[in-house]
């Protein structure tokens, strides 16, 4: 249970962290990030999946590339679900997913260290 809870309070700082530097990535607040994450874990489950299987001839043509296009949708469908999270444009989405990657290895690696990908 403290470990999903840190993991929730880990993808929030991220967000907060991507909103810093991705221009167009705007969360309002903590809260919002909060429940930007929780929108975010649940499209990752339900519609993501459902996109990269429509896309999958795009993302063979494009060695894996247009997956950079699935996450920028399912991040604007997460933002237009959460209050208080707005992603102004499509480039800030696609920024954004490749920002909450790399912001996210490195939170998790300052967090849990050499683990980082055991959480």
């Amino acid at each position: 249970m403290m470990a999903s809870l840190l993991h929730w309070l880990l993808a929030s700082i991220t967000i907060m962290g991507t909103a810093y530097f991705v221009p167009g990535f705007r969360v309002s607040g903590i809260g919002a990030a909060l429940m930007a994450s929780v929108a975010i874990g649940f499209v990752n489950i339900f519609i993501w999946p459902i996109l990269a299987i429509l896309t999958l001839p795009l993302t063979f043509l494009t060695f894996g590339l247009f997956l950079l296009v699935v996450n920028g949708i399912a991040l604007k469908i997460a933002a237009a679900l959460t209050p208080g999270f707005e992603i102004i444009g499509f480039m800030p989405a696609v920024w954004g997913s490749i920002g909450l990657t790399i912001i996210g290895w490195i939170i998790r690696f300052v967090v849990y260290g050499n683990q980082a990908t055991a959480y």
